[in-house]
């Protein structure tokens, strides 16, 4: 069971990573729609994996690529924001949360 504190900061985390995401995700991302789904925070504030939903879906490679090779600036981006709530910013891990493609196809499955 995770505690207050770290729900606290997942929930900060992805409110900010949301917001930077519709400034910035035509530079870091080359014009996809980028949402983030869900934030995990590790007990000791070290790493965070950030799940992403990407639209259209066929491209959710690539834009997981854009990701990794703008790590830096997405994580400075969000050391600017919230610098004065955090000491450190976390490492950012980036992975495809695939449950709307999963409930798509259940859905379809039992339209047939």
């Amino acid at each position: 069971m995770a505690s207050v504190r770290l729900e606290k900061f997942a929930s900060l985390m992805k409110r900010e990573l949301s917001v930077l995401f519709q400034q910035h995700a035509h530079e870091w991302v080359e014009g996809l729609m980028v949402t983030i789904t869900q934030v995990r925070v590790a007990p000791d504030l070290s790493l965070a994996k950030v799940y992403i939903s990407v639209f259209p879906s066929e491209k959710k490679e690539s834009a997981l690529k854009g990701l990794k090779t703008n790590h830096s600036s997405v994580k400075r981006a969000l050391g600017l924001k919230v610098g004065k709530q955090m000491r450190k910013v976390p490492e950012l891990q980036y992975y495809i949360d695939d449950s709307l493609d999963y409930f798509e196809t259940i859905d379809n499955l039992l339209k047939k």
